[in-house]
């Protein structure tokens, strides 16, 4: 059976179990990822955990104040025009559906 793709692909579906040197299929039954995933290791410690992670922490892009101070404007300000939104159709279908049942 020939099968139609480049040699990356080949390469690829090689390593991962798909298909045999020759570039045929293998087998009938596909691998699940877990299969094709590396030999469990052993658990971090935490000690090397947290260095990890500072370290990870430090190559955050992190906001300036400024930065910072306008997002949290910039959301005040759409949250009290959304709650104003919100209040005013409330309001008005209030006042809909008391005239609507004539309701005093």
């Amino acid at each position: 059976m020939a099968m139609n793709m480049n040699r990356d692909q080949k390469r690829m579906l090689r390593r991962s179990g798909y298909l045999d040197a020759s570039g045929e299929p293998v087998g009938t039954k596909a691998r699940t990822s877990t299969q094709a995933a590396a030999p469990n290791r052993e658990r971090t410690p935490p000690r090397q955990f947290l260095r990890e992670m500072r370290g990870e922490l430090r190559k955050v892009a992190w906001p300036s104040k400024a930065e910072v101070i306008n997002y949290s404007i910039i959301v005040l300000v759409f949250l009290v025009l959304m709650t104003a939104l919100v209040g005013a159709a409330d309001w008005a279908f209030a006042k809909a559906i008391f005239w609507l049942f004539d309701i005093n």
